[in-house]
């Protein structure tokens, strides 16, 4: 079965305020990056979004499993249903969230510290870097 290990993470300059999001996607030794710019929003927003790029890659690469890591607690509970989403702009991208892992066979989202999830959140800052740039 093919299977695929994601670091994600979002960060937001302020909250809300310019955001990027950043994911490592390792499959099969092979490893590919996410860093984008999404505009502005807040962190929650662009924890979910790094999320779903990174679970939309996979799916199109037809793997069908993955074990996912992130430093974002909240996101983590939230899937595990520990804690309700509540807020309205959430509750959208919670629920693509949903719908994405259930189109796997197997999944895992595991909640790790902030420095074993450095190079997704180097890339997350670093899209929000170049859209500086380029104003």
């Amino acid at each position: 079965m093919k299977r695929a290990v994601i670091y994600t993470d979002g960060a937001s300059s302020g909250n809300p305020g310019p955001a990027g999001i950043g994911a490592v996607i390792q499959i099969n030794g092979h490893k590919t990056t996410i860093s984008e710019y999404i505009g502005k929003t807040t962190n929650n927003v662009a924890e979910y979004t790094a999320l779903i790029k990174a679970l939309q890659y996979t799916r199109q690469k037809k793997i069908r499993s993955v074990e996912v890591f992130t430093d974002s607690e909240l996101l983590v509970k939230q899937i595990h249903g520990i804690y309700r989403v509540r807020n309205e702009g959430l509750i959208p991208l919670y629920n693509k969230v949903i719908s994405l892992l259930r189109s796997f066979d197997s999944y895992s989202i595991i909640h790790v510290p902030r420095e074993k999830n450095k190079e997704a959140d180097s890339l997350s800052k670093e899209a929000i870097k170049r859209a500086r740039k380029k104003t």
